[in-house]
């Protein structure tokens, strides 16, 4: 009995941080364009416009649900459900301390590279359910960029785990703080055994690993499908893409999918490279900080504020940088980012032989 509640209980946790985290998220990412354009942003609802995202999911949710007369009904109501679904399943397997990991899976990496997939599934069942040329462009758009983009992803991925050698999320973790069994050296030189920090992060185990972290960063940003990798919702262009003629709780999915795609790939970013659950501060001598540091909270606290980094940067870098043309965009992955990464995956395979056996 107590399994079942903690399995009923643990997605409905999950579920209830990503709907407050993408009101906040809103809230921040309007401030944020308001601040780099130099205005004030939402200021009208509630203190500093604080209740406005909270106003704008309560008029979505009021909204009447309208299915086009020539769309593909089953397709275009199944398609928020599938995109929400699949990122909601990567969460799954996601280790937000030492001791709280839903689901410890020794293929967790593999698992969540697959079930994310799915997303594109879903993104072009709502392009060709809607019957909008608007819609399918988009659809079109998206698909092609996602899975071109997969690809330097997954060899960054590969460039990781050639040097932790698992899939195990929770091990990658475990591996990089001070609790870790084996002796870990800094860019292969320094013995940092039992002293933990930001020293132990995988992003600092062989100096290719930064230039690896970028591109996983980098092509992060274009699955997400965030400027300047926005064409498939380009509003200049497509009013919206995909999701033109979506409304209520269904565009209410899509923007809940959007959002924790985001804090997702941030948090995946943060558990194989930045440090997971970890500390950055080190032992340094007597001053264990490292020690005084590291805990079931701490983990969730250091998990937690590490992601949300990454996402107020790529909120920043969303009203920063012009949207890329489509050709630029395919130039990037393949001719940049993909080459960049097969040569991180064969720095990796040297390193691992060469420094650290």
């Amino acid at each position: 009995m107590l399994d079942l509640f903690i399995h009923i209980l643990v997605p409905v946790a999950i579920f209830t941080f990503i709907a407050i985290f993408t009101l906040f998220a809103v809230y921040a990412e309007r401030k944020i364009a308001g601040f780099v354009q130099d205005r004030l942003g939402p200021m009208e609802t509630g203190k500093y416009g604080s209740l406005q995202t909270i106003a704008d999911i309560l008029k979505l949710l009021q909204k009447e649900l309208i299915t086009p007369l020539l769309a593909d009904k089953i397709l275009f109501r199944l398609a928020p459900i599938i995109i929400f679904v699949a990122v909601f399943t990567g969460f799954s397997v996601m280790p937000w301390s030492q001791d709280f990991i839903p689901v410890n899976t020794h293929t967790g990496l593999f698992l969540i590279m697959a079930i994310v997939s799915i997303d594109a599934i879903g993104i072009l069942m709502a392009g060709w359910g809607s019957n909008n040329k608007f819609s399918l462009l988009g659809s079109m758009r998206a698909i092609a960029q996602m899975v071109s983009y997969e690809i330097p992803v997954g060899l960054s991925l590969i460039a990781a785990v050639m040097l932790t050698q698992t899939l195990n999320l929770n091990d990658i973790a475990t591996n990089q703080g001070v609790l870790a069994t084996e002796e870990i050296k800094f860019l292969g030189v320094w013995s940092i055994k039992n002293v933990g920090g930001i020293f132990a992060w995988n992003i600092f185990q062989a100096p290719h690993m930064i230039v690896t972290y970028i591109i996983f960063f980098i092509a992060t940003l274009a699955e997400c499908n965030r400027a300047p990798f926005d064409i498939p919702e380009a509003e200049s262009e497509l009013v919206g893409g995909f999701h033109t003629e979506y409304g209520g709780i269904q565009f209410a999915f899509l923007f809940l999918a959007e959002y924790a795609m985001m804090f997702l790939v941030s948090m995946l970013g943060v558990v194989i490279f930045l440090g997971a659950w970890n500390t950055p501060l080190p032992n340094i001598g007597a001053l264990k900080l490292a020690d005084w540091t590291t805990g079931f909270a701490w983990g969730i606290f250091w998990t937690f504020s590490k992601s949300l980094f990454l996402v107020g940067v790529q909120m920043w870098i969303r009203w920063t940088l012009p949207r890329l043309r489509a050709d630029q965009l395919m130039n990037l992955c393949w001719k940049v980012l993909t080459p960049l990464a097969f040569l991180c995956m064969a720095i990796s395979a040297i390193w691992r032989i060469l420094v650290i056996v």
